[in-house]
């Protein structure tokens, strides 16, 4: 049989990714205490990738941690923008606090550095500001605690942000504050039982002084809670962290 007379293959079906509509890509990259996460995100805010992990390198300076991030983005393919959820405070691009990171990273232009190394527009907010951004439902107070390596805080008012509340250095008991109280260290320090009530703790103290309609609790310890939840406490993937970058890009006008 020549080539000419062959069958030809039948079409292969299209992925679900790949019939995805036409639209700006965005790389949602999440820069934590102890992991470093990416993936892409398409026109629709679903995720285009499989997430990529890689530990956060040690000392976690921004040339170490911008490394890192080089390489883990590289696997993902193109995209068109890039947003990223910082520990610590952020003002316009730059990083102000970096408690469970460096001391190289107060006054680090993130957003600027990544712009240089991406070639691509790049938008930085505080890691649970971002995360919210994933799950939050836009009616009333509702507010996102991060269980990781420290305690993450984010408020919302009828779906605003309100930027900067860094509720884990604030002072909660017995002289320590509440990231101290149940942050990863404090977890290891008093056994995972001992660590549970502490968060409860935490639930019980913030309701009253907030009165929010809804608080998400997320990060990576969130998974070894075991508690009895309040009506209005709702626990979330992970991976909203990353999926909540999109929201990061809802003002920019969508190509006609």
């Amino acid at each position: 049989m020549s080539p000419a007379d062959a069958p030809k293959p039948s079409p292969r079906k299209k992925t679900a990714r790949e019939t995805t509509a036409p639209g700006p890509r965005t790389l949602a990259i999440d820069i934590g205490g102890t992991g470093l996460k990416a993936l892409v995100l398409g026109p629709d805010g679903r995720s285009l990738t499989e997430r990529q992990r890689v530990a956060t390198p040690r000392p976690a300076t921004p040339q170490a941690v911008m490394g890192a991030l080089t390489k883990l983005i590289k696997p993902l393919g193109a995209f068109d923008r890039v947003s990223v959820g910082f520990p610590g405070v952020v003002e316009e691009g730059v990083t102000k606090t970096a408690h469970n990171l460096h001391k190289g990273w107060v006054g680090f232009q993130l957003a600027e550095e990544l712009t240089k190394a991406t070639g691509r527009p790049v938008r930085v907010l505080n890691d649970a500001g971002v995360q919210g951004f994933g799950i939050i439902e836009g009616r009333g107070v509702e507010m996102v605690l991060t269980l990781g390596t420290g305690m993450g805080c984010a408020l919302y008012v009828d779906g605003k942000y309100v930027p900067n509340l860094e509720l884990a250095h604030h002072p909660f008991r017995h002289g320590k504050t509440y990231e101290e109280y149940v942050g990863s260290a404090a977890l290891k320090r008093v056994g995972q039982k001992k660590w549970n009530k502490h968060v409860q703790r935490v639930l019980e103290q913030i309701q009253p002084i907030w009165n929010p309609r809804k608080i998400y609790v997320g990060g990576g310890n969130a998974k070894l809670l075991d508690i009895p939840l309040p009506g209005n406490v709702q626990l979330t993937e992970n991976v909203a962290g990353l999926l909540g970058g999109f929201a990061l890009w809802k003002d920019e006008p969508r190509p006609r």
